[in-house]
């Protein structure tokens, strides 16, 4: 949790200096970078660790844990990616395959999140 503090952080940073440079120029998807790792990151957890204590314990947790950060990411970068492009002015196809994988990679984290906690609760 406290990485993902550190890496809203470090967005909100990233998108004040980028700004400095870009003219007078910003971008809703750079501005709003920060909320990947904020929400889905830091809370995300916060609330993870509340529901279900010592999850880390777990057998498959690091292949959810993995997966999901993984879409974090890729959504953060995205966004990055977008904001940049938008900035200078140009589009590029990319950006909707970073939004779809990003998306994708954390939805597929999050069934591994479940089907572990469900698998859990049987046999108990």
């Amino acid at each position: 949790m406290i990485v993902y503090l550190i890496l809203t952080a470090v967005s909100i940073a990233v998108n004040n200096i980028y700004a400095q440079f870009g003219h007078g120029v910003r971008s809703a998807a750079m501005t709003l970078m920060f909320l990947y790792p904020l929400l889905g990151g830091a809370l995300f957890y916060f609330t993870l660790g509340l529901i279900v204590p010592r999850i880390s314990d777990r057998r498959n947790y690091r292949l959810f844990y993995n997966i999901y950060n993984s879409g974090i990411a890729v959504l953060t970068v995205g966004s990055l990616l977008k904001g940049i492009l938008d900035i200078a002015g140009t589009a590029s196809g990319y950006v909707q395959l970073f939004q779809v994988a990003g998306w994708a990679g954390a939805a597929a984290g999050l069934v591994c999140l479940i089907a572990m906690v469900f698998k859990r609760r049987e046999l108990s």
